[in-house]
């Protein structure tokens, strides 16, 4: 299979956050225990592997640490897993006791091909409650460019340390261990200031109810707050449980997101595994200019880091992605959090439009109901304003506009939720002027020929808009905009005098897949009766369409997603695009993972089984070809004259006052052949 198929060729790599079964002050099983998990990881292609604190003594042995037979046999296993990495592909940090200088450190060892990278000693050792780790312990503090000899070897010794990894699969990574993490400034916060993009942490942790929840809180944190990944290890089963108890909670969390965790309180050996995505914390912190402010800062006043270099190259071949993608990045699949998203949009548009409506001094609002998704969400936000300003919903002036395409059923179901809503509802048929502006300028309609090309459109489309701010300014209100980010995006509106423009846009962020879940909430959210919610679920079945060509002769009615492509896919491309930055190559490579399986992955809640449906590489590829040329050559004159609009969600908006600034004359050549190059016609 091609190189395309390997998240390596796609800036992300595997780590892995491992649980080894431990015996307690047995260095000699507990070897055993991690080259079991090593060849684990090796033949699963993963590039880095975390072990808990002391793995290689055992944490809970107290008194124990200070016996030379059990300090020299972890010496002896460090000798033996040097050996044995020889022939393994990971760079791997395991958890030792180790003494320099006459004292005892807690440290974390770190290794690759053979060769002792370097070791890190713990700096924060808590001495409260059931911890007594000062009793054994010296402080890493101040430990800084200092060397030490371990296992035939000599290697740089210190909290200074960060590890690079050369090659085609660049990646540097800081280690810290355990209660690092849990003060005010973790030295990983330094770690990823001074340029580490994986954090690793070696934990033992003993359980204690409500801390598991803790700890994912923490490692979440410091991943957002460091625009990193954060992998998590902790001791289990087979440590003494003399006086405390342990759930071997491992996890993989980055930029605040939790991308794997192992079972607890498992009886066998278990391992996280998750692909980080380094394009993803690069484009970041590139873009999060407060991080490198605050990375100069903390690095004129921090002493320098030491980079430990070594290579690393991945496995050859095809690898199975090891993190979910989400199919709608703009709808998340898990329930809870969907019906939080729709809240929060809902809320902010009505937000956003009442407060523009009372800062006018108006009390009237015009819009256009098409009995298509979009105009359906504009006016249920509408007339949640009108309650919230507490003005009576007939205050809205709803015109359904009907044109030479216009569906009974749309104009139906456009009629219902206007009467539904108790909104003053009125039609206004825009054929008698738009044949006379046909006639006007010589189109060969006019003449009554099918010629149904951008001028027949647009009349309609500008027609429409054309009454509408007439009539706000006849009747004193401002024009509520329905246009979606999706189809600003592909420029599939009409430019000027047309639905690219209003006094105000609720819908100017929210996706067309956001939109259609948005319907359901609030057809589920008790804010709307029973006859209202029948409406929206109708209008919801109804296929997209602008409705501005006649069906043709089989009765195929215009089809916006034949055109511009699946606003699945469309809206997938958009956000990689825009919230990233992402290449071409890189955003299919995605899309092929989310979309390629029907059965694969979760689906967010109520969505029809018509909708329910695969991609294959050839599809995505064939339709993010046209996403291309439309976003960056071909429309983005009309997203920089867009009319207001609150931005909603993290995948911005596509303001030029907010999230996305672009010339209106680029090429999309750039993009065009980065996806011929590095994308296969088919997989």
């Amino acid at each position: 299979m091609s190189a395309f198929f390997s998240p390596y060729r796609h800036e992300f790599v595997r780590v892995g956050a491992c649980v080894p079964q431990v015996a307690v002050a047995e260095p000699t099983k507990n070897g055993d225990q991690v080259l079991e998990l090593l060849a684990k990881g090796d033949k699963a292609g993963l590039a880095l592997m975390v072990f808990p604190e002391l793995c290689l003594s055992a944490y809970a042995i107290d008194d124990l640490l200070f016996q030379d037979a059990v300090l020299d046999g972890v010496v002896g296993q460090i000798a033996r897993l040097l050996t044995a990495s020889k022939k393994l592909s990971p760079v791997f940090v395991v958890g030792a006791p180790l003494r320099w200088r006459g004292r005892l450190y807690n440290c974390g060892i770190v290794i690759h091909r053979g060769r002792l990278l370097g070791i890190v000693p713990k700096v924060f050792l808590p001495n409260y409650r059931e911890f007594y780790e000062r009793r054994h312990f010296t402080s890493g503090e101040g430990v800084r460019d200092a060397m030490i000899a371990l296992a035939g070897q000599e290697a740089p010794f210190g909290i200074d340390l960060l590890f690079a990894a050369g090659g085609p699969n660049e990646f540097i990574f800081h280690v810290e261990i355990c209660e690092d993490l849990w003060v005010p400034q973790p030295p990983s916060a330094l770690g990823a200031a001074a340029g580490a993009e994986i954090l690793l942490n070696l934990s033992a942790s003993n359980i204690v109810i409500g801390k598991a929840q803790m700890r994912r809180l923490l490692c979440a944190s410091q991943s957002a707050r460091c625009l990193a990944a954060y992998a998590y290890s902790a001791a289990g089963a087979g440590e003494s449980t003399t006086d405390l108890a342990w759930d071997g909670q491992a996890g993989i969390f980055e930029i605040g997101d939790m991308l794997a965790e192992t079972e607890r309180f498992s009886a066998t050996p278990e391992m996280a595994v998750a692909d980080v995505d380094l394009g993803r914390i690069r484009q970041e912190r590139m873009r999060t200019n407060t991080f490198g402010d605050n990375a100069r800062l903390i690095g004129e006043a921090a002493p320098p880091f030491r980079r430990v270099a070594f290579d690393f190259a991945a496995a050859a071949g095809e690898l199975e992605l090891r993190r979910r993608v989400e199919r709608f990045p703009f709808v998340p699949a898990d329930p809870a959090m969907l019906a939080d998203n729709c809240y929060e949009a809902y809320n902010i548009q009505v937000q956003g439009l009442a407060q523009r409506l009372a800062a006018t001094g108006l009390k009237k609002l015009v819009i256009g109901v098409s009995g298509g998704l979009d105009s359906t969400q504009a006016l249920i936000v509408s007339a949640r304003v009108m309650d919230r300003l507490g003005l009576p919903r007939s205050n809205i002036l709803a015109y359904t506009l009907p044109g030479f395409a216009t569906s009974t059923q749309t104009k139906a179901n456009a009629w219902r939720l206007m009467k539904a809503l108790g909104v003053t509802g009125a039609e206004i048929d825009i054929r008698p002027a738009a044949n006379q502006m046909f006639a006007d300028i010589g189109h060969a309609s006019a003449k009554g020929e099918a010629l149904y090309d951008v001028t027949y459109e647009n009349v309609q489309a500008g027609l429409r808009t054309d009454y509408l701010f007439r009539l706000a300014n006849n009747n004193g209100a401002i024009v509520v905009g329905t246009g979606d980010l999706s189809e600003l995006a592909l420029g599939w509106c009409t430019y000027g005098v047309g639905d690219q423009m209003s006094h105000y846009n609720p819908n100017a962020s929210v996706s067309k897949t956001l939109i259609q879940h948005l319907i359901r909430f609030v057809a589920a959210s008790g804010d709307v009766d029973q006859e209202t919610a029948a409406v929206l679920h109708d209008i919801l079945a109804t296929e997209i369409s602008p409705e501005l060509v006649p069906a043709g002769e089989d009765g195929a009615i215009q089809s916006t997603e034949s055109i511009v492509g699946p606003y699945a896919l469309q809206d997938f491309n958009l956000f990689y695009a825009t919230r990233y930055g992402f290449a071409p190559s890189k955003i299919a490579y995605l899309a092929w993972n989310a979309w390629h399986d029907v059965e694969r992955g979760v689906w967010p809640p109520n969505t029809p089984e018509t909708a329910r449906r695969a991609y294959g590489l050839a599809e995505i590829k064939s339709w993010l070809r046209v996403f291309l040329r439309r976003f960056f050559e071909q429309s983005q004159f009309k997203r920089s004259a867009l009319p207001n609009g609150p931005k909603i969600s993290s995948g911005g908006s596509l303001s030029p006052r907010g999230d996305w600034r672009a010339p209106s004359d680029a090429h999309a050549a750039v993009w065009l052949d980065e996806l011929e190059k590095n994308v296969p016609d088919a997989g």
